[in-house]
């Protein structure tokens, strides 16, 4: 039986979002501001485009088994999260229908097993791919080049997600900044804060309420974001339609990360903003790289929703010299 989403609202948001706080911030950077960089991202035009997956995957996570080698891509911009291993199912596939103009090639996620390989948890668990960006570059990027990324993502029909409630997809950034943190020193393993490289992980999930598990009369989807000052998530615009969507999120150089996001292919503007914060009080100094998460319920007989996401890039409005 065919399934449509919650009663559609859009949500206005600006700066101040449900449990958001307030912050006062430069003036945000709409997402796709500036030059592509060159070397890193992907649109999946190749044919001959493969993932190595080297199962198993790891779950450092969870038991702290990095079962590596860990998997790769052979045009070498993509990798296995070594923290909680990949996506069972990472394959270049045709794109779906009001795509990209030209596009003919996108990229499937898909996860059953999000815990450790063949061994259900009953727990929700997500999978990393990550963007290899800091590696190729041979650096990590300063904010004070105002960098962002852009990606395109293709929401299936409703009635083919994952039937449970909670986040199921995640398209995140990987930060930087100077922070006490707790280190060992010593022989004997004792443990003291001092001043150090401290990595941050901000995002934007998708999340579902499904009526059948609610009873609620429809099913309902927001983008809900991470995070405020406190690391908590808060919910952002609810999900007005499926098919694709383009979201996006920048950096200034007060180390703010602003958000946004819009149902459709074209390129972001100043009216798809939604928040701009300072996520677990840190104001970011170097941008690292970005992800996705593909997120399951991990009892080993559902698989995750299918997600499709094409041509992401990272941009620089202020590109060094």
């Amino acid at each position: 039986m065919a399934r449509s989403i919650v009663w559609l609202c859009v949500a206005v948001v600006s700066g101040l979002c449900c449990g958001a706080g307030v912050a006062e911030a430069q003036r945000p950077v709409v997402p796709g501001t500036g030059v592509v960089l060159p070397g890193v991202g992907d649109d999946f035009e190749d044919p001959n485009w493969t993932y190595v997956p080297n199962d198993p995957k790891s779950t450092e996570d969870i038991d702290e088994n990095q079962r590596k080698p860990t998997g790769r891509t052979t045009n070498g911009r993509w990798y296995e999260g070594i923290k909680r291993g990949h996506p069972d199912v990472v394959k270049r596939v045709p794109t779906p229908a009001g795509g990209l103009p030209g596009s003919e090639g996108a990229l499937l996620m898909r996860s059953k097993f999000t815990g450790i390989p063949g061994r259900p948890s009953g727990t929700m668990h997500q999978d990393d791919f990550v963007a290899n960006v800091q590696y190729r570059l041979k650096r990590q990027i300063n904010v004070a080049e105002v960098p962002s990324v852009v990606t395109r993502v293709f929401l299936p029909p409703v009635a083919e997600w994952e039937n449970r409630n909670g986040p199921h997809f995640g398209f995140r950034l990987a930060l930087g900044t100077t922070a006490m943190v707790e280190k060992e020193t010593g022989l004997f393993g004792i443990k003291r804060k001092e001043m150090g490289d401290e990595v941050y992980w901000p995002g934007m999930f998708i999340e579902f309420k499904s009526k059948d598990v609610t009873g609620a009369e429809h099913d309902y989807a927001t983008l809900r974001i991470r995070g405020n000052t406190r690391g908590g998530d808060f919910a952002g615009p609810q999900i007005t339609t499926t098919g694709w969507w383009t979201m996006g999120m920048s950096v200034t150089p007060d180390g703010m990360v602003h958000y946004y996001a819009s149902p459709g292919v074209d390129e972001l503007t100043e009216a798809d903003y939604i928040t701009s914060q300072y996520p677990y009080g840190y104001r970011a100094e170097r941008f690292r790289t970005f992800f996705y998460n593909v997120c399951s319920a991990d009892d080993g007989q559902r698989w995750s929703s299918s997600w499709i996401v094409d041509d992401p890039q990272v941009y620089l409005a202020r590109p060094r010299r």
